[in-house]
């Protein structure tokens, strides 16, 4: 079954990328073949996405805020220069999707790696950097939720004794791939990794929630996950506009086996079920309340219908 996360149109590309500070021209962001490669091994990155409002043009960026925080902390940890805070990240992307006219849904891409030709096979601490920011159009799964399948991979979770896991950088992924690959292989459509204690952690770019006897159950923070924040998001909706305890602990592989419900959630596959995992019905094998009501709301909160009283939406345009 196929599932549905960020999807680039091969026809479409944005008249400017922002670069360094300046808006650059999409034909003129170019660098030369030989600074890829090694300059990508320390390379962080982050994934937001801005949603279309459903009764005007305006377009919602959500959770600019903190993803630029996380982007910040990312390349801190990495021992990266970056020569932008927050706030300037924040202010770069908005004016990135004005300056190419977005009025649609979209998913931003801030990346940073070292600059120049890198000939160190360990990039050196504190090198001067490429910081671009990138954008694509997305097809969105909220509101037609659709079921995955998925496997305990054999492949552990990185944890923080090996390479910080709360980094977003492209090297972590490389991660996630073999236990997607091997969850390909075997028929699957998704995989779910144990960390290091042969606990429950998260899936390939995605945090993994449970609904266990009426209960939200998440593996913590401290469980080699990303500190995700559309994990944050929906655990907050639970508590808050569903009245759901939640409970965020150690989780043991054979309670996957038990739940009620089984769901991903990330910025690019927003909330994608798991109806089946290792040949075993999650629940009645259909999709459960939880996750179509956390899909609803949350849903209404980025396309602007509900109250955005938490402060997580940033208006585009000027209406």
């Amino acid at each position: 079954m196929a599932i549905n996360v960020v999807t680039i149109s091969d026809d479409w590309t944005p008249e400017f990328l922002w670069r360094n500070g300046e808006f650059v021209a999409w034909e003129q962001a170019t660098i030369h073949i030989n600074a890829v490669g090694h300059a990508s091994v320390a390379g962080v990155f982050e994934g937001l996405k801005a949603y279309k409002g459903d009764d005007s043009d305006q377009l919602y960026l959500f959770r600019l805020r903190e993803h630029m925080q996380r982007y910040v902390e990312s390349a801190r940890l990495s021992r990266l220069h970056l020569d932008y805070g927050r706030d300037e990240l924040c202010a770069a992307v908005v004016e990135l999707l004005r300056r190419n006219g977005i009025r649609r849904d979209i998913y931003v891409r801030p990346y940073s790696f070292a600059r120049g030709i890198v000939r160190q096979l360990m990039v050196p601490e504190n090198v001067a950097t490429e910081t671009v920011i990138d954008c694509w159009p997305f097809d969105t799964s909220l509101r037609s939720l659709k079921g995955c399948k998925a496997a305990v991979s054999s492949w552990r979770r990185l944890d923080d004794t090996i390479t910080p896991p709360r980094v977003k950088a492209f090297s972590n992924y490389h991660n996630g791939r073999f236990a997607m690959m091997e969850a390909k292989r075997g028929g699957y459509d998704s995989a779910i990794m144990l960390d290091g204690n042969g606990k429950v952690s998260e899936g390939p770019a995605s945090c993994l929630v449970m609904v266990r006897n009426g209960r939200i159950v998440t593996p913590s923070t401290t469980s080699s996950i990303l500190e995700s924040i559309t994990r944050d998001t929906m655990l907050t909706i639970a508590r808050e506009d569903m009245a759901l305890e939640v409970v965020e602990r150690q989780v043991d592989r054979s309670e996957l086996y038990l739940a009620d419900e089984l769901f991903f959630v990330g910025t690019a596959w927003e909330i994608l079920p798991v109806i089946e995992i290792d040949g075993l019905a999650v629940g009645d094998g259909g999709i459960g309340p939880v996750a179509r009501g956390l899909d609803a709301r949350y849903a209404d909160l980025v396309r602007g219908r509900a109250p955005d009283t938490r402060g997580w939406l940033t208006p585009v345009w000027d209406e």
